[in-house]
């Protein structure tokens, strides 16, 4: 259900704030507070979007207060009386979760010493991931981040740096798993070596 064009009369704009983080792991929960502070008598509506869902009306905290366990895209309004009196809707909040598993970055092929200008695949291996459609994000010594729908990415040896990279689930931008481990590519005037920090 789409917001409605609502009913405002200089109620002025709805706050929302949510507790201590805005990033947590799958399973717990993150409080978000809604308030209106021209006058009390409010009670309040919520909605949550994401990138590939458009916003829509979520249940509770009329009361002004509620704690949600999916990430996405939050905002809220105050409204009161018969017929019902809307304050503007709040900015933003965005709510990130954590998947637990653990990511590895791996590479092909796997020898210690390579020749600078050599290929060299790298690959994003999510732990206990199977069955979720997941897209990839990689974080470059030049700390660009590239993203990919393949958990391989070929690049050639050039400079020395750290690679690591994170996944996400396709469908749900605002939730995804911890940055891997670094992988160092140590590159000198002849070869190329890595190793796993």
């Amino acid at each position: 259900m789409e917001i409605s064009d609502p009913i405002i009369i200089d109620a002025g704009k709805a706050k929302l704030t949510a507790g201590t983080t805005t990033t947590v792991s799958v399973g717990d929960r993150v409080t978000l507070i809604c308030s209106v502070e021209k006058s009390t008598g409010w009670k309040y509506e919520w909605f949550r979007g994401t990138s590939y869902l458009s916003e829509y009306r979520i249940n509770g905290g009329e009361n002004g207060e509620i704690r949600v366990s999916q990430g996405g895209i939050y905002r809220c309004r105050g409204f009161r009386g018969e017929p019902a009196i809307y304050s503007d809707t709040s900015d933003e909040v965005n709510i990130y979760i954590t998947f637990p598993n653990k990511v590895i970055v791996t590479q092909k092929p796997s020898w210690s010493q390579m020749f600078r200008g050599e290929t060299i695949t790298l690959t994003c291996e999510v732990q206990g991931g199977e069955g979720v459609q997941w897209e990839y994000q990689w974080r470059t010594p030049q700390s660009q981040r590239y993203r990919t729908n393949r958990k391989d990415w070929t690049i050639t040896a050039s400079i020395s740096g750290e690679y690591s990279c994170k996944s996400r689930s396709t469908y749900d931008s605002y939730s995804s798993t911890n940055w891997s481990e670094a992988l160092k590519l140590s590159v000198s005037g002849k070869n190329v070596i890595f190793n796993q920090m």
